[in-house]
C-alpha cells in the first residue's frame, strides 16, 4: 500500500513517515502543496494524507485541483476543529479529517479504515431524467444548459440524486448538508430547496423536486 504524505512541518512529517513505514506502508513524503499535487497526479497512491496549511498552495487548493482528475482517497489534517473547515474539506472531496494534535494510533486507525473501503467509490457522473451531475467537477447540466449552483445547493442536489424516489426528511437533509441538528424553528432547508428549484426546475415544464407534506422532499419524475 502506497501513501502520499503532504506535510510541511519537518518534525511532524518525519514522525508520521516513520510511523506509517513501520506499520507496513510505503510512504512518499513531500512538504509543499505543488509537490503534493504533482506526486498525486503522476503516481498511483492508495491514500493521500494531506495537511491543510501548506506553503505555496493550501491543502484546500491541492484537493480541489486533484479532484478534477483523480478520486484517490484523502485524509485531511487540520489544526482547527471548526465545523466550517470540516464541511469545506468534505465538500471539496475529502474522505475523512483529523484534527491536530492527534495520537498516531488514531491516525493509523483512520488510514486503515479508508484503505479497507477499497478503490471503489461512487460514480463520478449521476444522471437523472435530463439532469447530469458531474460529482468530481461539481458541475450540473439540465438538458443542454448548465446550472450554476452554490456549494450547499450542489450538496443538496447530490444528496437527493443519490437517493432518487426516496423521501428525505428535513432533519436528514440538515445533518447531511449542513452537519447540524434540525431545529423546527429554522427554515434553512426549505430556503435551500426553494433556491435549488428556482435554478433547476423553474425554467422547465417538468418538475423534479417535490414536496411530500409533513415528511420532506423527493427527487422523482411525475407524470
Amino acid at each position: 500500500m502506497r501513501i502520499l504524505l503532504v506535510e510541511d512541518e519537518p518534525k511532524s512529517g518525519d514522525y508520521l513517515r516513520k510511523g506509517l513505514t513501520e506499520s507496513g506502508f510505503t510512504v512518499d513524503w513531500v512538504q509543499t502543496g505543488p509537490d503534493g499535487l504533482h506526486h498525486a497526479q503522476t503516481s498511483d497512491y492508495n491514500l493521500i494524507v494531506l495537511d491543510v496549511m501548506l506553503p505555496a498552495m493550501s491543502g484546500w487548493d491541492v484537493l480541489q485541483a486533484l479532484r478534477q482528475t483523480h478520486d484517490t482517497p484523502v485524509l485531511f489534517l487540520t489544526a482547527r476543529d471548526e465545523v466550517e473547515d470540516r464541511v469545506k474539506g468534505l465538500e471539496l472531496g475529502a474522505d475523512d479529517y483529523l484534527v491536530k494534535p492527534f495520537a498516531f494510533t488514531e491516525l493509523l486507525a483512520r488510514v486503515r479504515t479508508l484503505l479497507r473501503r477499497g478503490p471503489t467509490r461512487e460514480s463520478e457522473i449521476i444522471v437523472f431524467a435530463d439532469v447530469q451531475i458531474d460529482v468530481i467537477k461539481r458541475r450540473v447540466t439540465r438538458g443542454e444548459h448548465r446550472v450554476d449552483l452554490t456549494a450547499k445547493e450542489f450538496a443538496l442536489l447530490h444528496l437527493l440524486a443519490k437517493r432518487p424516489g426516496e423521501v428525505l426528511s428535513r432533519s436528514l437533509i440538515a445533518s447531511q448538508v449542513w452537519d447540524m441538528n434540525f431545529d423546527s424553528d429554522t427554515n434553512v432547508v426549505d430556503v435551500a430547496v426553494r433556491r435549488l428549484r428556482a435554478k433547476l426546475d423553474d425554467p422547465h415544464m417538468q418538475k423534479l423536486i417535490h414536496t411530500v407534506r409533513g415528511m420532506g422532499y423527493v427527487l422523482e419524475v411525475r407524470s
